[in-house]
């Protein structure tokens, strides 16, 4: 005879294993998360991380990332933003310069995503920022990553 018991929810937490590639893995994280309609998505936190989301929330493809501190390990907490007829705003991302092969972009070279459509996240000497602040300011750097 078989008991039954209650109904617990267990609580996924993002792992802290060893990764090659941290910005990949949170693509990957955030990508898999919104295609599964998940609200958010947490990832293990680190400063370059937590600039591509405030890069992301300033052109207005998350609704927000909060940073969750428990002990010495910190992960963060991806909010997605979704349209009123529910579709995604983030239809796709792609890793670009990647720990095998970097690309670095001049400021007179920044891509352009999808006909202006997409932004690119490039790492300047000024920090992390879109495309289109690199060429308003006149910097180049190492693209990080197409959002569209």
């Amino acid at each position: 005879m078989a008991t039954a018991t209650p109904a617990t929810k267990i609580m996924k937490r993002a792992s802290a294993g060893i990764v090659s590639d941290p910005i990949a893995d949170m693509l990957t994280r955030v990508r898999n998360a919104n295609s599964a309609r998940h609200p958010e998505v947490r990832v293990p936190a680190s400063k370059l991380k937590l600039e591509i989301a405030r890069v992301l929330k300033d052109e207005g493809y998350i609704a927000g990332y909060e940073v969750d501190a428990d002990g010495a390990t910190q992960t963060m907490r991806i909010i997605f933003k979704s349209r009123p007829d529910r579709t995604r705003v983030i239809s796709g991302e792609k890793r670009i310069s990647r720990p095998g092969l970097r690309v670095y972009a001049r400021k007179t070279e920044i891509p352009r995503v999808l006909g202006g459509l997409g932004i690119a996240v490039l790492s300047t000497a000024e920090g992390v920022m879109s495309g289109r602040q690199a060429l308003r300011q006149g910097l180049g750097g190492e693209v990080l990553c197409y959002v569209w």
